[in-house]
């Protein structure tokens, strides 16, 4: 594919001046029509070495207002992003709405440069490749504009570039050992490159080749694409709201009759002496554990989720009691501030995820997306429709990346919910604890237990299974959440 390009493919520098001058001025408009219309933008810089990326990005951002976009440029990940599943720098890097954000290099990496370097087997690659696809995916569906170049130049023109630059003191730098070890191996490293290309060419994110011998033809090629890219997703969603219709299409989902709920046995209990006893046992048994997860590099997400006053805060304080402070955080989540809604709602997460070793707990979780914001109409029946799959995305990548995850339903019946409503009421200390949207909320609870039926249901993977706590019994629930994860935890580390 690559190999059979044209790169005889010229322009005169008078024509290119005036194509881009041209192009630049559409490009500045987009711009501003696309900050007036919310949709952010994703420019992928990728290619051979020497191809010339950072010069064609200089180029395509004289036409942009510097307050509109950022540039990142991906090298070698540092200590801190190692340590994180691969895709989190990037995800903590996707642009507000209205916004560009433009890469040089990018999630590309692990299935290019490194697979060349580091000899990845192909087992690793297609997870990659497969988390790359569902990346894209999400952020398209959530309308973000994806643009990808990939700049391509023959074996002598690559030689010829290096030689070049080591000749001047000032540019040697840019070339090193393994830059010529690809070259060396060229018709190798073109080989990785296509099979990327072909693995992650999609009608949503699709690749432009770029023929880059000749820069001025390259550089009105890369700003027409973007200008046309642009053009069409403006067009696309102005003609969708003047059709009064949300962007995408709702996918048929099946409705599910299944009743979770409804078979949990909340009559477990277990009296105060046992409980002692166990929870004594069990976050002795933890405290081991986590010396062992540092230890291993091993990172945990816990996540709970329950009906309001179902204990998932006595359960939380439990299960941190014998944890070394360093080595977990626990992450309350409320409603998305201003920030976190100009972002795809995953964002704000992907932001906490724990470092290889470390412990993230989250007291509420992504699922809102399913639950309050299905409920409340916070999102479209398209989003939180959308919601299931690209949430099991998400934890299908950090299982992937080495994360244990467990999700955890705090649940109680309706009795037993107002029951503890009135004692906080009663009490001066837990006033706080209640308020009149808890009350409200219990008005929808028919609602709430389809919508967490429908959850558990299309959620609960192999790789990050719910787990439902029977939560009448708070010392039975406090005991139940601690030994399963004492339990998952062990079987990791026996892994």
């Amino acid at each position: 594919m690559l190999e059979k390009m044209d790169l005889s493919k010229t322009m005169k520098p008078k024509e290119a001046k005036q194509q881009q001058e041209e192009a630049g001025a559409r490009l500045g408009w987009l711009q501003r029509e696309c900050k007036k219309e919310g949709i952010p933008v994703i420019i992928v810089f990728e290619g051979m070495g020497a191809a010339g990326k950072g010069i064609q990005i200089n180029r395509l951002i004289q036409s942009l207002d510097p307050r509109g976009f950022a540039v990142y440029t991906s090298n070698h990940p540092t200590r801190e992003e190692r340590l994180r599943p691969f895709l989190w720098r990037y995800w903590t890097r996707t642009p507000e709405k209205g916004r560009f954000a433009i890469f040089d290099r990018s999630w590309y990496r692990s299935v290019q440069v490194d697979r060349f370097s580091e000899g990845r087997g192909d087992k690793k690659i297609e997870i990659d490749y497969h988390d790359i696809r569902s990346f894209e995916k999400q952020l398209y569906d959530d309308g973000t504009v994806l643009i990808k170049f990939f700049l391509y130049i023959d074996k002598k023109e690559q030689k010829k570039r290096f030689e070049r630059l080591e000749a001047s003191k000032e540019t040697s730098w840019r070339v090193t050992k393994e830059d010529w070890k690809r070259n060396k191996a060229f018709e190798e490293y073109v080989q990785i490159n296509e099979q990327m290309l072909e693995a992650t060419d999609s009608d949503y994110a699709p690749w432009t080749l770029v023929e880059a011998v000749d820069k001025n033809y390259a550089a009105v090629k890369i700003i027409t694409t973007v200008c046309e890219r642009l053009e069409y997703a403006l067009a696309r969603r102005r003609q969708l709201a003047q059709a009064g219709v949300e962007a995408g299409e709702v996918v048929p989902r099946e409705v599910f009759k299944n009743d979770v709920l409804s078979g949990i046995d909340l009559s477990k209990n277990l009296e105060r002496e046992e409980y002692k006893a166990q929870i004594d046992h069990l976050q002795k048994k933890l405290e081991r554990l986590h010396n062992e997860l540092y230890h291993r590099r091993i990172p945990v997400i816990i996540g709970f989720e329950g009906w309001d006053a179902a204990g998932k805060g006595g359960a939380i304080r439990r299960l941190t009691s014998h944890l070394d402070p360093r080595g977990y955080q626990v992450i309350p989540t409320a409603a998305p501030n201003d920030i976190e809604k100009k972002h795809h709602y995953l964002w704000r997460f992907y932001n906490e995820m724990p470092k290889a070793g470390h412990i993230a707990i989250f007291d509420r979780t992504w699922y809102g997306r399913v639950m309050v914001e299905r409920i409340e109409n916070f999102c479209t029946e398209e989003e939180w429709t959308r919601a299931y799959g690209e949430i099991n995305e998400m934890e299908k990548h950090l299982a992937n990346s080495g994360a244990v995850i467990l999700k955890f339903w705090l649940h109680i019946d309706k009795e037993e919910q107002e029951k503890r409503f009135t004692a906080r009421m009663e009490d001066p200390a837990k006033q706080w604890k209640i308020t009149e949207e808890d009350w409200r909320n219990r008005e929808k609870w028919d609602q709430y237990e389809s919508a967490v039926n429908e959850m558990l249901i299309r959620t609960s993977t192999t790789y990050a299974p719910w787990v439902v706590v029977e939560g009448n019994s708070k010392y039975y629930a406090r005991v139940k959440v601690l030994k399963t994860v004492v339990d998952a935890i062990e079987q990791r580390l026996k892994s």
